[in-house]
Formats: C-alpha cells, sequence, structure tokens
C-alpha cells in the first residue's frame, strides 16, 4: 500500500482513539447531571435544564464513540455467513458493504450538515421551557458522521490490503 494509506489510517485511528476515549469519559458527566437533577428535586426546587442536558451529553457520548467502536471491531454484525469465510473472503466481503456504509453515512452526514446550518442561521432553539440552542447538539452529531466516514475509509483500506495479502 503507498505511503499515503499508511498515513491516512494512523491519523484517523489516532484522532478516532482520542475522541472516542473522550467520549467514555462523559458517562461520568451524564451521572453527575441526573445525580445534580435527583439531588434538587429532593429539596423541591427541580432544575429544568437536566433533563435536556442529560440527553444531549448521551447523545454525544454514543456519536462520539461510534467511530472508536467500529475502530475497535465492537460494533453489532450479523456473523451468520460471514463467521464461515476466511480472512480473505471477509476481507472481500467487506469491500462491497463499506461502500453501502459509506453511500450511508455520506447522506447522514450531507443531512447532519444541512441541519446544523440551519440551527446556526435561525439559532434554531428546543421548545421546552429551558429553550436550550440546538446547534452544539448538532455540530456534534456532524462531527460524528464525518469521523464515521473517515473510520470507514480506514476499514475499506484496511480490507482491500488484506486482500492483497499485504499488513497495516
Amino acid at each position: 500500500m503507498p505511503g499515503w494509506c499508511h498515513a491516512y489510517v494512523r491519523f484517523v485511528e489516532g484522532m478516532n482513539r482520542r475522541v472516542g476515549r473522550f467520549a467514555m469519559y462523559l458517562l461520568y458527566v451524564i451521572m453527575a447531571i441526573l445525580l445534580w437533577s435527583s439531588v434538587t428535586k429532593i429539596m423541591h426546587v427541580p432544575a429544568l435544564w437536566t433533563l435536556e442536558m442529560a440527553q444531549f451529553t448521551l447523545v454525544a457520548y454514543y456519536m462520539l464513540g461510534a467511530p472508536y467502536s467500529f475502530q475497535l471491531g465492537t460494533n453489532v454484525r450479523m456473523d451468520l455467513f460471514y463467521a464461515r469465510f476466511t480472512t480473505k473472503g471477509q476481507a472481500m466481503w467487506d469491500v462491497f458493504t463499506v461502500f453501502v456504509l459509506m453511500f450511508y453515512l455520506g447522506v447522514m452526514l450531507w443531512g447532519a450538515f444541512d441541519s446544523t446550518v440551519y440551527s446556526f442561521s435561525v439559532n434554531e432553539r428546543n421548545p421546552t421551557a429551558w429553550r436550550p440552542p440546538l446547534w452544539p447538539i448538532k455540530s456534534i452529531i456532524t462531527i460524528s458522521f464525518a469521523l464515521m466516514l473517515l473510520q470507514a475509509g480506514v476499514h475499506l483500506i484496511r480490507d482491500i490490503a488484506t486482500v492483497r495479502g499485504e499488513k497495516i
């Protein structure tokens, strides 16, 4: 494989590893928000922002963690026939299916980007009592789809290398 493929794989996997490790700590942020929510309800002064903030943090948690999960191979897959293939056969099947994944991610990225731009332009807010702006979470969703698309490219490069009998 050319040198740029190795550099691309190292760069994207390093970036997704750091983002994914950061996302893992968001679980503690969610727990702190929900703990605060419980404390304020016990004190009979419930905070309006806790439910939505926990939801936004949860979205960030799983969206930013998805590329790292894909990188580690811990994503859910149906291995009914796939597990019976040889390593080269699995790589050839993955080369085919990663294009379907990349198309899907491209469509999702386009929609997420369009939604984020709209959210910025009209200062879109959630229609609740707290009324938080929606552009921060929409930006995170857009970034996560971009990272997932980049990781799918890494997956494609690794599978092509496997089919060719090379190692990355």
